[in-house]
C-alpha cells in the first residue's frame, strides 16, 4: 500500500495527461448543469428502460411468478450497490475537487485507489454470492414457489458484479470530470446488447439457450462486459483524462492517503444507502406476507418509479458534481446557487415526471402484469407514492451538495434516522392498521421528513459554516 498522496512516480505518469488536459472553461450555471443533467438523464431514462424492459420481458413472456423471482432480488442488489455507491462517491466528489483545481496528480490517484477498491469488494461479493445465492434469498422470506429461481437469478447477478460495478465506478469518475457524454454511449451499448440477447435467451431462439429467468441476468452481464470494454478503448481514443493507459493502470493500487479520504467520504454514504437496501428487505418482507401477487406488483412498482427517481438523482449527482468542482477551484460562494438551480431543476423535470406517471399509471402497471387485478393494485399503490419523488429530489440536492462541500456526517445521520425512526416503524403499524397501502404511506412520510431534516440542516447549519477542500 502506497502512503504518499503524490509522490514522484505519480506525477510522472500523469504527465502526459496533464499535457493533454485543455484549460477549464467556464460556463454560465444553468449551462454547466445542462452539459452535465441531460447525458446523465439520458442515462438514467435508458438504464431504467433497459431494466423495465427487461421486466416486461419476463413478466409478458414467462409470467407473474417470473417477474416475482426477479423482483425478489431487488433489494439484495441494492444492497450491494450500496457498498459501491459508497466509495464510488467518495471517489467523484474527490476527482471533482481535483478537477476543479486541475490537480491530475490527485484525480489520477484518487482513480487508481477507487478502482482497486471496487474490485476487491465487488470480487468478494461475486465469491459469497456464487456460493450462497439459495441461502440469501430464502434467508429474505421468498416465496417457495419462486424460490429456486429466484436464487439462480441472484447467483448470475452477484457473480457479474465485478464487470457491472466497475462500469458503474468508470462511468461515475467520467462524470466527476465533467464527462457525461461517455457513460451515455457506453449505457447505449449496454442497453441495446440486453435487449437484444434477453427475448432471444428467453424463447431459445436462433440456437441461443433457453434459460428462463435467468434470461434477463446473464443479458445484463454480457451487456455490462460489453459495455465496458467499449468504454475503455473510447476514453484511450480520445485521450480521456482518466484513460487506461498503462501509466495509469500503474496507479490501481491501495494508495493510503487517498483511501482514507475516499473512505472518509464514501463510508457515510455507504452506510446510509445499506441503511436504505435493509428497509428495503424490511419492507419487502411485508409485501411478502401479502402474498405473491404484492409481491409482483411491487417489482412493477419499483420498476416505475425508477423512472421517476433517476431524474430527481440525476439532479442531485450534477449538483454534487459542479459543488465540487467549485469548491476544488476556490469559487466556494457558488455553492448556494448551485443548490437554487438544483432545487428549481427538480420541480421542472422530477414534477413533469410525476404528473405524468399518474396519468399514464394504469398503461404502465399493465405492461408489466398479465393479470389485470395484480397491474390494478400495482397502480393503486404507485397513486400513494408518486408525489412525493418530488420531495425526495428537493432531499437530494441539499444532501449531495453539502457532502460534496465538506459536510459529511450530517446529511448522512439525518437521512438515516428518517428511515430507521419513521419508515420501518411506521411501514409495521401502516402495515397492520390499513394493510398494505400502509408500506407505501410510509415510503411518502420518509421522503417528508427527509425533505424538512436535510432543509433545516443546510439554511440553519451548513450556510454559516466554512468550506474547506477535501483534498
Amino acid at each position: 500500500m502506497e502512503t504518499g498522496g503524490q509522490n514522484m512516480s505519480d506525477k510522472q505518469a500523469v504527465s502526459v495527461s496533464i499535457d493533454a488536459v485543455k484549460p477549464p472553461v467556464q460556463h454560465g450555471l444553468w449551462r454547466s448543469y445542462m452539459l452535465i443533467f441531460l447525458p446523465m438523464l439520458l442515462s438514467n431514462i435508458l438504464q431504467a428502460a433497459s431494466g423495465t424492459l427487461n421486466g416486461i420481458f419476463v413478466g409478458r413472456m414467462m409470467g407473474v411468478d417470473a417477474l416475482a423471482a426477479m423482483s425478489a432480488f431487488a433489494p439484495v442488489f441494492f444492497l450491494f450497490l450500496g457498498l459501491i455507491i459508497g466509495l464510488g462517491a467518495g471517489a467523484t466528489v474527490l476527482i471533482g475537487q481535483a478537477w476543479g483545481a486541475r490537480d491530475m496528480v490527485k484525480l489520477h490517484g484518487v482513480a487508481g485507489s477507487a478502482v482497486a477498491m471496487v474490485m476487491t469488494v465487488s470480487v468478494t461479493v461475486a465469491i459469497m454470492g456464487g456460493l450462497f445465492a439459495t441461502q440469501l434469498m430464502s434467508f429474505l422470506g421468498t416465496p417457495q414457489t419462486v424460490l429456486n429461481e429466484s436464487a439462480h437469478y441472484a447467483r448470475i447477478m452477484m457473480m457479474g458484479m465485478p464487470v457491472i460495478f466497475l462500469l458503474w465506478l468508470m462511468s461515475n469518475m467520467s462524470r466527476g470530470v465533467g464527462d457525461a457524454v461517455s457513460p451515455l454511449w457506453a449505457l447505449v451499448v449496454a442497453t441495446s446488447v440486453a435487449m437484444v440477447l434477453t427475448p432471444l435467451f428467453i424463447e431459445g431462439w436462433l440456437g441461443f439457450p433457453q434459460l428462463g429467468v435467468m434470461s434477463a441476468a446473464v443479458s445484463t452481464v454480457i451487456a455490462s462486459a460489453v459495455a465496458l470494454v467499449w468504454l475503455i478503448w473510447h476514453w484511450n481514443r480520445r485521450n480521456h483524462p482518466i484513460a487506461f493507459t498503462r501509466s495509469f493502470l500503474a496507479l490501481i493500487r491501495f494508495n493510503s492517503t487517498y483511501c482514507k479520504t475516499i473512505l472518509r467520504v464514501g463510508l457515510p454514504t455507504a452506510l446510509q444507502m445499506l441503511t436504505i437496501a435493509f428497509a428495503e428487505i424490511v419492507l419487502l418482507g411485508l409485501v411478502n406476507g401479502h402474498g405473491t401477487q404484492a409481491t409482483a406488483a411491487y417489482g412493477a412498482i419499483v420498476q416505475t418509479l425508477g423512472w421517476v427517481q433517476f431524474p430527481a438523482i440525476s439532479i442531485g449527482i450534477t449538483a454534487s458534481i459542479l459543488a465540487a468542482q467549485a469548491v476544488g477551484a476556490g469559487r466556494n460562494e457558488q455553492v448556494h446557487r448551485i443548490v437554487i438551480a438544483g432545487l428549481q431543476l427538480n420541480w421542472l423535470v422530477t414534477g413533469s415526471c410525476v404528473a405524468l406517471a399518474y396519468l399514464l399509471s394504469s398503461y404502465i402497471t399493465s405492461a408489466f402484469l398479465t393479470e389485470q387485478a395484480v397491474a390494478d393494485l400495482a397502480a393503486h399503490l404507485l397513486h400513494i407514492v408518486l408525489w412525493t419523488i418530488v420531495l425526495f429530489g428537493m432531499s437530494s440536492v441539499f444532501m449531495s451538495s453539502m457532502r460534496a462541500s465538506g459536510a459529511i456526517y450530517a446529511p448522512t445521520v439525518l437521512t438515516m434516522s428518517a428511515i430507521l425512526l419513521v419508515e420501518i416503524p411506521a411501514a409495521y403499524l401502516f402495515n397492520q392498521w390499513i394493510g398494505i397501502d400502509g408500506i407505501w404511506w410510509a415510503y411518502s412520510l420518509t421522503f417528508a421528513t427527509m425533505l424538512c431534516l436535510q432543509s433545516g440542516y443546510y439554511y440553519f447549519i451548513f450556510s454559516k459554516r466554512k468550506i474547506v477542500k477535501l483534498i
